[in-house]
């Protein structure tokens, strides 16, 4: 019973975390920080969820989650009797976790196939340039500039995008597209698309999505920076913005309008970097909430 009510407990400051920490101002100062954050909370939240439900339900086999789970498998009865209270929380507890594999299984098939459309639509309407080598140009007169994430990824612009872009500014943008397919920020986001799905009625889950999008783009602007100028990138998306770009396709990762502001202040007048031990301090957090849930489902407590 303990172990349901520390769950329980664990998934309820996940969820008030996740909500204080939609409006938290020192992400954009540390987004790759930010985003483990985000996947901490997130996956505390739903092993802590759906493990407080079937801690409850296996209670009388007086045994963690996962030895309990093992022993209704294998059908033993267990020493106490079975009550309506248990049952319902053992089918409530096995449904909601079926449902959030499904949804990313789901989320994830989705993608690959809109991704793999998407590279048929490009065999057709794209052309290599020798001017942007390794890049595939879209013959469309709209500003477009976007990834195609996965095992055989590509960049593309689109020929408005080039006559929009200067030399430096086109080098800017690919730089950032680069950084989407190198750290795989598609697989970032993909566990909140899936919950999203999930819980489309939770406002706690769209700004959580919304906040990752936007880090998953600032994280990508930083590795930019490497490469590039800073104002040179910020010039680059101010002209996209104005220019009303091309809506980025979906499972792709591209240009959002939405961000585009957000971004430009950030490159353009940069904020100092976290201090080393608050970096620390949200390091030791997340460490701690993804490896407190999983424990937790062998104790009992």
């Amino acid at each position: 019973m303990i172990t349901a009510v520390v769950l329980a407990a664990l998934a309820t400051a996940c969820a008030v975390g996740s909500w204080r920490f939609t409006t938290a101002r020192w992400t954009s100062r540390a987004p790759r920080l930010a985003i483990i954050v985000w996947q901490s909370l997130g996956l505390a939240w739903g092993l802590a969820t759906t493990g407080a439900m079937l801690a409850f339900a296996v209670q009388p086999y007086g045994t963690g989650v996962i030895p309990g789970l093992a022993a209704f498998a294998r059908g033993e009865t267990p020493p106490q009797a079975w009550d309506p209270l248990h049952v319902l929380a053992l089918i409530a507890g096995l449904t909601a976790l079926a449902v959030l594999v499904a949804v990313l299984i789901t989320a994830g098939v989705q993608a690959l196939r809109a991704r793999r459309r998407h590279r048929m639509l490009l065999a057709l309407t794209s052309h290599d340039d020798p001017g942007v080598p390794g890049v595939r140009v879209l013959a469309h007169p709209s500003a477009a500039a976007y990834c195609v994430p996965g095992l055989r990824s590509q960049v593309v612009v689109s020929e408005g995008a080039l006559k929009l872009l200067s030399e430096d500014e086109l080098a800017a943008v690919l730089a950032h597209e680069a950084a989407h397919v190198r750290e795989r920020h598609d697989l970032v986001l993909l566990p909140f698309a899936a919950l999203r799905r999930a819980l489309p009625w939770s406002k706690v889950v769209a700004d959580a999505q919304a906040q990752v999008e936007l880090l998953v783009e600032m994280a990508a602007d930083d590795r930019a920076r490497r490469y590039c100028s800073p104002r040179r990138l910020a010039t680059a998306l101010l002209r996209f913005g104005t220019a009303g770009a091309m809506p980025t396709p979906q499972g792709m990762l591209g240009v959002h309008a939405s961000h585009v502001m957000a971004r430009v202040d950030r490159l353009v007048k940069p904020l100092p970097e976290l201090a080393a031990h608050v970096r620390y301090g949200y390091i030791a957090l997340s460490v701690t909430l993804v490896t407190s849930a999983p424990l937790l489902w062998f104790l009992q407590l």
